[in-house]
């Protein structure tokens, strides 16, 4: 019996809610367009993707401002991996199911 009057009183006080909405809206900001592609090449920011065959393996590699950075490699029968450089003179590192322990390095100083 109780929860048929709450139920009522409910149902009751749903106008009033309906009634209570705010009237001081205001319309969002329209949404940036993607960025914009020059004769085939992205611009500033945007990573350039180049994909190749090498066998049964799709490799896509991704650089920006031209210098590679990292490569998906997949196979023709297994699961993607990821090759990416840990510095810049550093070799790649394989980031894959198990990745290897990456140390964190920072320049501090530079002379």
């Amino acid at each position: 019996m109780h929860k048929l009057k709450l139920l009522y009183l409910l149902l009751s006080l749903l106008p009033a809610f309906a009634l209570a909405a705010p009237t001081n809206l205001e319309p969002l900001e329209e949404v940036q367009p993607p960025p914009k592609i020059v004769d085939g090449e992205a611009l500033e920011g945007e990573p350039q993707v180049t994909i190749r065959k090498k066998g049964s393996e799709t490799i896509e590699e991704y650089r920006i401002h031209g210098e590679l950075y990292m490569m998906k490699v997949t196979p023709e029968h297994g699961v993607p991996y990821y090759l990416h450089k840990e510095d810049q003179d550093g070799g790649w590192v394989n980031s894959g199911p198990n990745p290897p322990l990456s140390i964190p390095k920072w320049i501090i100083f530079r002379f």
